[in-house]
């Protein structure tokens, strides 16, 4: 085995955006549109009481609002009985008013992993990913409608980014999914987290390290749902529990919406979802002050920094955000984040085949790592998934075997993560509105 050939990143069949200077744009700024509306989910519980109450209505309509969405996960007025039957359907319109449109829908592994494409309020669209794992269901999601940190092997990174998602945007794509889960359309047959073939390491810690979700166990209300199929009752109870925001977009970019969201994700049943924040997984691709500021907000959510390389040589080109923010500076806010939430940290690392999977990359990666601490992270090493317009091709099995034997001698664990829904363009890194799905979507 050699190390000596090094590919260097380059753009193939498409233009990547650059500065006046000739560096990779970068786009933190989302290309004024017109905002979404205002939806339940965009408001606080106050928000939400004084919204009801400025219409003449009792205070607790808003809890009945809030339990059919986010319990009963429905925004149909038809179902919503306890509601005052004059005015209804005007009333759940100004609160929910409809945010996903579904345009398609690809199934892989047997039923058990589902990409779904939605178009927004305008046009816009963007993708989530809905996995069935042994003893817990994964949703994939979107935070921005492309992205904006232009990284050459990313298929939505190429797309650019389009705008910003709102809070309930972000948060409707999780009521989808468990619709879809409630109505029995999620295959009960589910996929392991399958080992690379020819690879004796274990499953990744990414994929199997599911985190106990008491409100999983709950039955689903049975008043006020629609499309219930009775046909399906081990359906019943289920919904997703694990989210990780590795969909479209740089979540770090969106902060603010994003933070919302994952608040609401959060609050207690009926005011929101219930889940567990061990549950949810925010990556980045190495916002250092906004990294921080995550660790500073009391939330013990998975954090996940997606490095892809250990110098910063390398690091410029393939993620351009790295001129801003250099590796140590992303590693150290990376350990800051450890410190201060006391959950392990996990480093992404994509690899591709003569460019970022030499054996001394291994070494380098092991040393910075270890020279903040043990214990504190994960490497999650997994073969580049292909995009569109790409030539690059991932490590083959005797340099990925290498790679991760080199960290884990070195201390520091590492096991190779699967990558569920290559076969729909749903694995990372290959979500994107391709020019099919803008047809689709204007033909629907």
């Amino acid at each position: 085995m050699t190390d000596e050939r090094q590919v260097r990143p380059a753009t193939e069949g498409w233009q990547q955006a650059k500065t006046p200077d000739g560096k990779p744009l970068l786009q933190f700024e989302a290309p004024k549109r017109g905002k979404p509306p205002v939806h339940w989910a965009d408001l606080t519980l106050v928000e939400r009481v004084a919204k009801v109450e400025s219409l003449g209505l009792p205070k607790f309509r808003a809890k009945q609002v809030s339990t059919h969405y986010f319990e009963h996960y429905t925004d149909d007025a038809a179902l919503m009985t306890d509601l005052p039957k004059d005015g209804r359907e005007e009333l759940v319109a100004q609160f929910l008013p409809p945010l996903l449109t579904p345009v398609r829908e690809l199934r892989t592994d047997d039923g058990a992993t589902v990409k779904f494409l939605w178009r927004l309020f305008d046009g816009a669209l963007i993708e989530s990913v809905l996995m069935r794992y042994p003893g817990r269901i994964t949703l994939c999601i979107s935070s921005q409608a492309g992205c904006g940190m232009n990284c050459p092997f990313c298929a939505t990174g190429q797309a650019g980014l389009t705008r910003n998602l709102s809070s309930a945007e972000i948060v409707a794509q999780v009521v989808a999914a468990n619709r879809y889960i409630r109505d029995g359309r999620l295959s009960r047959s589910a996929t392991s987290s399958a080992l690379v073939p020819g690879s004796s390491l274990p499953p990744s810690a990414f994929d199997v390290e599911p985190v106990s979700d008491d409100e999983s166990d709950k039955s689903v209300p049975e008043r006020g749902l629609s499309e219930r199929s009775e046909s399906k009752p081990e359906s019943k109870g289920q919904r997703v529990n694990n989210i990780v925001f590795m969909g479209m977009g740089e979540p770090l970019a969106n902060y603010n919406r994003v933070l919302r969201a994952i608040r609401t994700m959060l609050a207690p049943a009926p005011d929101g979802l219930g889940m567990s924040a061990r549950g949810i997984t925010v990556s980045s691709v190495g916002l250092a002050p906004a990294i921080r500021r995550l660790a500073d907000e009391g939330l013990p959510l998975t954090f996940a920094l997606s490095l892809h390389a250990p110098d910063d040589a390398l690091r410029d080109d393939l993620i351009p955000i790295n001129d801003r923010w250099k590796v140590d500076e992303a590693l150290d806010a990376t350990r800051y984040y450890f410190e201060t939430t006391g959950r392990r940290v996990s480093i992404e690392y994509a690899l591709i085949k003569d460019m970022n999977d030499h054996a001394w990359r291994a070494d380098l990666l092991a040393e910075k790592l270890n020279a903040r601490g043990r214990g504190w992270v994960h490497v999650n090493p997994i073969p580049l998934n292909p995009t569109p317009g790409s030539i690059w091709t991932a490590s083959d099995r005797a340099h990925t075997q290498e790679f991760l034997r080199r960290l884990n001698d070195a201390g520091v664990p590492a096991t190779l993560r699967d990558t569920r829904g290559k076969e729909i363009d749903g694995a990372c890194g290959q979500l994107v509105a391709t020019e099919e799905d803008q047809a689709l979507a204007a033909a629907d």
